[in-house]
């Protein structure tokens, strides 16, 4: 896989991520699609919960072009939408926080609560389109909450030596979320990464030690 393959989308059924990749070959959009298991994240050592995803991957160059392309997909069918739909049942403000939040839903619901907008005689202009989206992009580059108390696991697992320590150091060091224009940014703060990158190399560290430890008293036994 080349380096700049990044995720667009995730489906857990294989046919819609075909059905992307369908649209994606009409355009010429280079892409692939990857079946992966769950990566690691640390409130799943709790829950314990695994699947598989296909992930579908463009370039990050290509992410505003795609974007284009699903709601340029979507213009004629929103016309043939049945009445009981259930964006009909949104208020202005659901409505308005549907479209500025456009990436947690599909073209086609971000196209109809335009439509049904504008039906209510709100105006939704492109200069509107464009500064919700730039103001969504904002705050998705907002880093999570404090991970105080995964440092503080963290740290505990370090000093027993256990690998899970290495596993939520690099979690809170490395992890990054895509944003809709397909940058990557840092999940956590500085902070919580400075920590991170501690409890990673504290925990090789004392792993390492445990198995040096291990094997001196295993040879001289």
């Amino acid at each position: 896989m080349e380096p700049d393959f990044i995720t667009y989308q995730r489906f857990n059924d294989i046919a819609l991520a075909n059905n992307l990749a369908d649209i994606l070959q009409r355009h010429n959009i280079t892409y692939i699609i990857e079946e992966e298991s769950l990566t690691f994240n640390p409130t799943f050592v709790l829950n314990n919960e695994l699947a598989n995803e296909y992930a579908v991957k463009i370039k990050s160059a290509d992410f505003e072009q795609v974007n284009q392309l699903l709601v340029e997909e979507e213009t004629t069918n929103i016309d043939e939408v049945e009445a009981d739909y259930y964006l009909f049942k949104f208020t202005n403000d659901e409505l308005i926080d549907l479209i500025t939040k456009a990436d947690e839903w599909s073209a086609f619901d971000y196209l109809l609560a335009q439509k049904i907008l504008t039906e209510r005689g709100i105006t939704i202009n492109d200069k509107y389109l464009a500064e919700l989206k730039e103001k969504r992009i904002e705050d998705l580059k907002e880093p999570e909450t404090p991970q105080t108390t995964w440092i503080i696991v963290g740290y505990m697992a370090a000093f027993l030596g256990g690998i899970l320590g290495i596993f939520i150091g690099w979690h809170l060091l490395s992890s990054k979320k895509t944003l809709p224009n397909g940058e990557k940014v840092y999940d956590y703060n500085d902070h919580d990464r400075k920590h991170g990158r501690n409890i990673f190399y504290l925990s090789i560290i004392i792993f390492a030690i445990a198995i040096v430890l291990k094997v001196f008293v295993d040879y001289n036994y």
